[in-house]
């Protein structure tokens, strides 16, 4: 059991997960892109793609997401505007989330492109998350994508 109640997946298959997270890092950091398994990096206001690993047995989605963190300076600006009662449409409170939108597109294309699968995360409570799913070299060759990512 983890902390919340939920029944934790097997050794084995965390063991796996991590594996398909740290191919995740690997690469988004050949794009040249900061990237790091969450709870790894030196900061936990690190920016750039945080990728995680869900331990629990039973996922309702992927086992493995990514999702961009924008820098401290934006963050600290959207909770200062938000506690000075600003609009939450404002620019400033807008800012990350709007961020993570935009590089939503841009991880899943990068990791089409080296060869995982990845698709957007239809979720509402993080809806500029990653979902990834394995390797495309982990699928049988009749069910293998014959078509490449168009470039932007």
């Amino acid at each position: 059991m983890t902390e919340f109640g939920f029944t934790r997946a097997a050794d084995d298959v965390v063991a796996i997960r991590i594996e398909l997270a740290d191919l995740v890092v690997q690469a988004l950091q050949r794009a040249a892109l900061p990237a790091f398994r969450d709870g790894e990096s030196d900061s936990p206001d690190q920016a750039g793609a945080v990728v995680y690993v869900d331990t629990d047995a039973e996922t309702a989605s992927a086992a493995v997401s990514v999702g961009w963190r924008c820098d401290a300076g934006p963050l600290q600006a959207a909770v200062d505007a938000l506690v000075s009662r600003s609009s939450p449409d404002a620019r400033a409170v807008r800012y990350p989330g709007m961020v993570g939108l935009h590089m939503q597109s841009a991880l899943i294309r990068i990791l089409l492109t080296a060869g995982i699968i990845a698709t957007l995360e239809n979720d509402n409570m993080n809806p500029d998350y990653v979902l990834v799913f394995g390797q495309v070299s982990d699928l049988p060759p009749a069910l293998r994508p014959t078509f490449s990512p168009a470039a932007s």
